[in-house]
């Protein structure tokens, strides 16, 4: 499962890998998507955790 973000509907013209399986897009502007494999594994946890915070702080 891929998990991405995009912030602007342009052309992709570079990737750099933030970390591991962790990636921004960018075109001549600036960044334009982030793009993060295996989301299963790496983002959903993260969410789960934090919404769990939020329902014991009330």
């Amino acid at each position: 499962m891929c998990f991405y973000i995009s912030i602007k509907d342009e052309d992709v013209e570079d990737m750099d890998e933030l970390g591991e399986d962790v990636f921004v897009e960018y075109n001549k502007d600036g960044g334009i998507g982030i793009e993060i494999w295996q989301a299963r594994k790496y983002v959903i946890p993260e969410i789960l955790k934090f919404i769990k915070a939020a329902k014991q702080v009330g």
